[in-house]
């Protein structure tokens, strides 16, 4: 398959409802390959929608057994490969081009469909599907757990929908919106887009903002606090803990929401905190992480560093657990037992 950069800017096709019918998947088997966060969450949503469900993991995994135990015939990859209309690859990232190469591929029987729920192996080229093959792409914007949550409560999370290539009998785009049917997420909206764009714009809001980009204001903000005299305590919930306040007035208004929703003081100095935070220097670090990501840098790194085993991810693991906000962390959580069932 080629492994196109993302496309230029276009709005994009939403299905939901009757727009996107399950019936493509009825009588067929589904084979989710991996028992992890989000390969639970789409196997138990599949069964409840009626779907015919194997489990299929690694060999000597417990996450088959845990299958097993919620009432999935559980296998080999190979043998739940061998079964599948369509296979669901639900494993990690890193794990998934040696799996294929080794477990998936040579088992999938010829027009099968190949889903994925994160377009990483596909866009940076982990891995190349034969070429009878389907190849598609259902991605919650959410964690399993919260895939799961919202379907039992008769709801879905939005998610991208993408076709990377139709398998002989033209069955794939209509697998793949049935998938994202089956676990709910139809009722939200399946928003239609491209492997290169998922996986791209994923890895860029991972590292610029919802993890890179706020834990490296988190600790550089605390650090400052502290330094400046202001109790470890007191830095830690005004820089971290309170994240969560805004952040959940951001994701259920949206922004000009948020702001309509805080004190206009809190307003007013985000306002002059954007002017002064926010200039070419910032723009220029932004463009190079997206950069790294769309060239396939970013990938090739971290691949690398797994193959070698992580010496470089776990170093910075490492480093990161000793920082000093973590003892204030303790303290601060300790403060609020409910906070140990989050």
């Amino acid at each position: 398959m080629a492994h196109p950069a993302s496309p230029k800017h276009h709005s994009a096709a939403i299905l939901k409802g009757a727009d996107a019918p399950i019936e493509p998947l009825a009588g067929r088997t589904i084979a989710v390959l991996g028992y992890g966060n989000q390969g639970r969450a789409h196997a138990l949503n599949l069964r409840d929608s009626g779907m015919r469900v194997v489990v299929g993991g690694r060999p000597g995994s417990t996450k088959v057994d845990l299958a097993r135990t919620e009432g999935f015939e559980a296998l080999e990859l190979p043998q739940a490969a061998a079964r599948a209309d369509l296979a669901i690859v639900a494993l990690p990232d890193q794990a998934q081009p040696a799996a294929w190469g080794r477990w998936i591929e040579g088992a999938l029987r010829p027009g099968t469909v190949v889903g994925f729920v994160h377009g990483f192996a596909i866009r940076f080229g982990f891995i190349e599907p034969r070429a009878d093959l389907g190849v598609v792409l259902v991605a919650p914007k959410g964690p399993g757990a919260t895939v799961r949550a919202r379907y039992e409560e008769g709801l879905g999370i939005p998610a991208l929908f993408a076709v990377g290539r139709e398998n002989a009998a033209g069955t794939a785009r209509a697998m793949a919106i049935a998938w994202g049917a089956g676990i709910g997420c139809a009722r939200s909206g399946l928003i239609e887009t491209t492997f290169a764009a998922e996986a791209e714009s994923d890895l860029f809001g991972e590292q610029a903002v919802l993890c890179g980009g706020l834990l490296a204001l988190v600790h550089e903000s605390y650090r400052l606090l502290v330094e400046a005299g202001y109790p470890p305590e007191v830095a830690y919930i005004e820089c971290c803990h309170e994240v969560k306040q805004v952040a959940d007035l951001l994701y259920a208004r949206g922004p000009d929401g948020m702001r309509r929703a805080i004190s206009d003081t809190a307003e007013f100095g985000a306002f002059v905190a954007e002017q002064e935070l926010v200039d070419e220097a910032l723009r220029a670090k932004l463009r190079r992480l997206l950069a790294d990501v769309r060239s396939g840098a970013f990938a090739a790194r971290f691949m690398r560093d797994h193959d070698a085993g992580h010496p470089e991810f776990g170093a910075w693991r490492k480093a990161a657990s000793g920082h000093p906000i973590e003892d204030a962390s303790a303290t601060v959580r300790g403060l609020m037992p409910w906070l140990k069932d989050a």
